[in-house]
């Protein structure tokens, strides 16, 4: 499922260490992807893809070299909206499409406090989008890896 959230722009803005990615894409300006997991009412963070300005590939293990398969999402507290359904009504911002449900969970110190469903409306389209999606994206290649692959 993808998610309206993004849990590990927290972690940055706690920590004082963000990474400068470079953005490979016009739907992904963060440069990032994060693959997230709830276990046992956890947050977990289990994978983490993305490049470097200066091309370095990364993932888990290159910001947290002591859990580079997993980590506990600790410094997150917020909530966490996962669209569900067909869109409603689509916005060129961010995450602001609407879908027809939203689930909602709550997240305190990493750890699921409650969770709920609101229900946003039915769509009247059979071929309304569904959620968002990183498939969707149009990608382009960083200027230099073109500039190495072309020496």
């Amino acid at each position: 499922m993808s998610m309206c959230t993004e849990p590990l722009a927290e972690y940055f803005f706690l920590s004082g260490n963000h990474p400068s990615f470079a953005a490979n894409c016009t739907a992904l300006w963060r440069g990032y992807v994060g693959s997230w997991e709830i276990k046992e009412h956890r947050l977990y963070l289990v994978g983490l893809e993305g490049t470097l300005e200066d091309g370095t590939d990364v993932s888990l293990a290159t910001l947290f070299p002591d859990f580079p398969e997993r980590v506990f999402a600790h410094w997150y507290s917020g909530t966490i909206r996962i669209p569900r359904g067909k869109q409603l009504e689509y916005v060129h911002s961010g995450y602001s499409s609407t879908f027809e449900e939203d689930l909602l969970l709550e997240i305190d110190r990493g750890v699921v406090i409650s969770t709920r469903t609101r229900h946003n409306g039915i769509s009247d389209s059979e071929n309304a989008a569904s959620s968002y999606g990183v498939a969707a994206m149009t990608v382009f290649p960083l200027r230099g890896k073109q500039v190495e692959e072309t020496k």
